[in-house]
């Protein structure tokens, strides 16, 4: 739905009115009987990249009808320079989606960003199911589904324990989904026969060789650590939605769904109904509703020659990673590539405050402001990703290769150079190289440093050679498949409509238990 995210007319509030006191929710039909609209509850994810699917999401239910909840978890436990902001325009964006944030939870472990924070989020979750429970005992009316986030499978059991139909929405993509199904069982299975696995490239179903390290990185070295079994269990949670959703497009991963949908993907298990319903990308809402000016930098983007900006960006998190040398090394290419730029930069990882201003003199070479001046432009902390990808100006895109990058860089039918920098965007990288040729690797961050030299080379190869114009022309290949999704008779179309099915199969079941139940 990437054609429609920008200026949608579906909008949430932020209000916690008690149920009953909000409007009943029913519609009336041609012959006159009152009908109870059917309602879902979405619970989404503490980041602006599982945010925002689950937003677009509430949109698409609402189009068809749906009343839709969403509960959240409060915002500020989480300290992302981004997340509050998207939350708040979201708000004032779609004001008939009715936004609920859960009763607090003392004692919260803080979510800052090392080798524990898989597992203290997935504590966080866990910690507030109590909450989510009385949230959704409270409706006067029956709930038809919830849709949780797939990094809060903790609060399936929550909604299994109502007899709601719970469903999932993975915020990755399809190959990531069936790596992740896979996984626990592969190994298990090397640790029953003491198979070493370390970095050698792992086989699974239906996808390319993977190194092992890009699974899960170091958390697979500790197999007895808190981490390690967290997310194993959370993994495993995979085979207990009664579906999921997932952001991505048929034509995108044509070897990955069909992975998804063939028995051999898991032996002796059965994996819940997949619905590829994606893209869903951009930001929900526009400039003028959230009451924020247009960047300077979409300022600057016009005056520039059509597909001539090189934009980098590493996400809201990735962006703070770079060390400051990573950072010379960057401005150095950039500057001998002779290429126009526009790069965000946020202090290296080491500041103790992720929203602290770059002090960009003492961080960059010296003079290179001033030599790159007209050419370049150094945004501070955050630009607005999906505007800046989507104009005329914008010929190439660095990114972290994190899903949503992915998918936004696609749906602008921009090349893009991948550089990525934890979680599953490694796995994403093998991909986007790879199966959907849309991209070509920085090498160098298998080092832990992207020398100037390449950082120079890969922008020239992508802007100046016959494989860079070949990228082009593969990326607006999928530029048009993702288009073709939504339009009537799309694979992605299709599977919503799947899913709404399901949704009243699975309800009318439930109610037929509920029936059985009470009789007995």
């Amino acid at each position: 739905m990437f054609s429609t995210t920008q200026k949608s007319s579906h909008r949430f509030k932020l209000q916690n009115a008690p149920l009953h006191q909000q409007a009943a929710c029913h519609t009336r039909s041609r012959s006159g009987v009152v009908m109870e609209k059917k309602t879902v509850v979405l619970y989404p994810g503490l980041s602006v990249s599982h945010f925002l699917p689950m937003m677009h999401l509430a949109g698409a239910l609402v189009e068809h009808g749906y009343v839709v909840y969403v509960a959240l978890i409060d915002p500020s436990v989480k300290k992302d320079i981004a997340f509050g902001p998207v939350v708040r325009r979201a708000a004032a964006s779609m004001p008939s989606v009715r936004f609920h944030t859960l009763p607090a939870v003392e004692d919260l472990p803080k979510l800052t960003h090392d080798a524990q924070f898989l597992r203290r989020y997935l504590d966080l979750v866990r910690r507030h199911n109590g909450r989510l429970h009385d949230f959704l005992r409270s409706f006067p009316t029956r709930v038809h589904a919830v849709v949780i986030d797939s990094l809060s499978k903790e609060a399936l059991c929550v909604v299994k324990s109502l007899g709601i139909p719970g469903y999932t929405l993975f915020t990755g993509g399809a190959a990531i989904l069936a790596a992740f199904a896979q996984l626990p069982a592969v190994l298990q299975e090397a640790r029953e026969s003491s198979r070493e696995l370390g970095d050698a490239p792992l086989d699974l179903f239906g996808l390319p060789p993977m190194p092992t390290s890009h699974l899960l990185g170091e958390m697979l070295e500790e197999p007895e650590s808190d981490t390690y079994k967290a997310v194993m269990a959370a993994l495993g949670r995979i085979l207990e939605a009664d579906g999921t959703l997932v952001n991505t497009f048929d034509s995108l991963e044509a070897r990955a769904v069909a992975a998804l949908r063939d028995p051999r993907c898991v032996p002796g298990r059965v994996l819940p109904p997949v619905y590829c319903v994606g893209p869903f990308v951009g930001s929900v809402g526009d400039d003028e509703t959230g009451g924020v000016p247009r960047h300077e930098c979409l300022a600057w983007l016009d005056g520039q020659p059509d597909c001539s900006v090189v934009f980098l960006c590493f996400g809201s998190i990735g962006t703070g990673n770079h060390s400051a040398e990573q950072l010379r090394e960057i401005a150095i290419g950039l500057e001998d590539s002779g290429h126009r730029f526009l790069w965000v930069v946020r202090a290296p990882a080491s500041n103790d405050d992720p929203r602290a201003d770059p002090d960009l003199d003492a961080l960059l070479p010296d003079g290179f402001l001033h030599r790159t001046h007209g050419r370049g432009l150094v945004v501070k902390l955050w630009a607005p990703q999906v505007d800046v990808l989507r104009h005329r100006a914008t010929g190439a895109f660095v990114t972290h290769c994190g899903w949503n990058s992915v998918l936004e860089g696609i749906t602008a039918g921009v090349p893009m150079l991948c550089w990525p920098l934890y979680a599953e965007q490694k796995m994403n990288k093998v991909l986007m190289v790879g199966d959907m040729s849309v991209g070509v690797e920085m090498v160098g961050w298998q080092q832990g440093l992207v020398k100037a030299g390449e950082v120079e080379a890969k922008v020239r190869l992508v802007m100046e050679l016959e494989e860079g114009s070949e990228l082009r022309a593969r990326v607006r290949v999928h530029h048009e498949g993702a288009a073709a999704a939504w339009n009537d008779g799309g694979s992605s179309r299709l599977a919503f409509a799947q899913f709404l099915s399901d949704i009243d199969n699975q309800q009318d079941v439930a109610c037929c238990s509920g029936a059985a139940a009470s009789d007995a």
